[in-house]
């Protein structure tokens, strides 16, 4: 008898639909063409990501990458004020800050935000440093375990591999009930460890739905062996046009000025460039047809010219819709989605797709925020 996927928030009909900022240089209107109009600027990414809040996405990732663009916490500090709906998906490289004061800081921008703030473990090398995988999912076990005392007991009493702390814990206390969510993709067998035993949600990059939803049921497996649930979430680009005609024409033109060791250098930079995820992408595009389709709408050329997420769904808004329903059905509860240039993207989705769903936001879901503000030190508490 097969397996049945377990999915944490099965009982939804309706799916949390986000953004992407692209604060990591990555917004071109041709890949392998570096436009100064398309530059990685506050002024460029934080329109995108206030056009995504006010066209009415409900999260919008913000990724992390010490070679170009910005910082994300500096980035999603100073926009954060700025929004009004929208939640914010911060990309956290475990082990560049202190996780105290990293429980801090991700905590005082959780108050900013008024509880709308989500993390996005991430597990990569730190610049210049070469740790085993099995070495670098530890230490994010150690931030996550050291967040998690941070935000829910009155003490850190921690002792581990790699952090060794003993501290009260009142000016770490986020605005949310145990603090944000915490969103993580990776697949390893430490990984996939790690996500079942800490995480919320099991973030994906787009594979063929017979692929998806084996990863699918191994962390479901693998989670309740700590008597855990998982959402899972589909991290995908996406064109969408009138016409499905459109769509594809549009989609081949992003491609039509790289030149292919461009491409190559593009994907390499990334400090996550070899690992097994980005390999599945490389895989996939090798069964790919001629025309870079692996299967109806799923279109793989894009992963030319970047590394990670290397496929977009195509189509007309019929198309569109049809296949995020089936992801849905599949038990995806979370897409974050892009497109080249992002801001006109962001708009042709709105515009197109996103009246025709019904979205939600996972945190309200998960009773993160009261009708009240919490009894913390930046808030309803006590002075310290």
């Amino acid at each position: 008898m097969e397996n049945k996927i377990v999915i944490r928030s099965e009982h939804l009909t309706g799916s949390e639909v986000s953004w992407f900022a692209p604060i990591c240089d990555g917004d071109d209107r041709y890949l392998g063409e570096r436009s100064m109009e398309y530059k990685s600027s506050w002024e460029n990414t934080s329109d995108i990501l206030l056009t995504a809040d006010k066209l009415g996405f409900r999260n919008i990732l913000c990724p992390s990458s010490y070679q170009v663009g910005q910082d994300t916490l500096p980035f999603v500090s100073a926009v954060a004020p700025m929004t009004e709906n929208i939640n914010l998906l911060a990309a956290i490289r475990c082990g560049e800050v202190h996780p105290p004061m990293l429980a801090r800081t991700l905590a005082t921008i959780d108050h900013i935000l008024k509880g709308r703030l989500t993390i996005n473990i991430i597990s990569s090398n730190l610049p210049g440093e070469d740790l085993s995988s099995e070495d670098r999912y530890q230490r994010s076990r150690e931030v996550i375990q050291i967040l998690k005392q941070a935000w829910t007991q009155e003490e850190i009493d921690f002792k581990g591999k790699f952090y060794n702390l003993k501290l009260p814990t009142n000016p770490v206390k986020p605005y949310q009930n145990g603090g944000p969510m915490l969103y993580f993709g990776g697949y390893s067998p430490s990984a996939v460890e790690l996500c079942a035993e800490h995480c919320d949600v099991y973030l994906m990059w787009p594979e063929t739905e017979e692929n998806l939803r084996g990863l699918m049921q191994n962390m479901s497996d693998k989670a309740a062996t700590y008597n855990r649930k998982v959402d899972f979430g589909l991290r995908v680009h996406v064109v969408v046009r009138e016409t499905e005609e459109e769509a594809r024409a549009y989609a081949d033109s992003i491609l039509s000025k790289l030149d292919i060791d461009k491409g190559t250098e593009i994907r390499e930079r990334a400090l996550d460039a070899k690992s097994y995820g980005v390999s599945r992408q490389k895989e996939m595009r090798e069964q790919s047809k001629d025309d870079g389709y692996v299967e109806p709408h799923l279109w793989t050329g894009i992963g030319k010219a970047r590394s990670g997420c290397g496929a977009a769904l195509v189509g007309n808004p019929e198309q569109i819709i049809a296949k995020l329903n089936r992801y849905m059905d599949m038990g995806i509860r979370s897409f974050i989605l892009s497109g080249y240039p992002h801001k006109q993207e962001c708009e042709y989705f709105a515009k197109l797709v996103l009246p025709h769903l019904k979205t939600v936001s996972l945190l309200k879901e998960q009773g993160k925020v009261g009708d009240t503000a919490p009894l913390t030190p930046l808030a309803a508490g006590k002075r310290i």
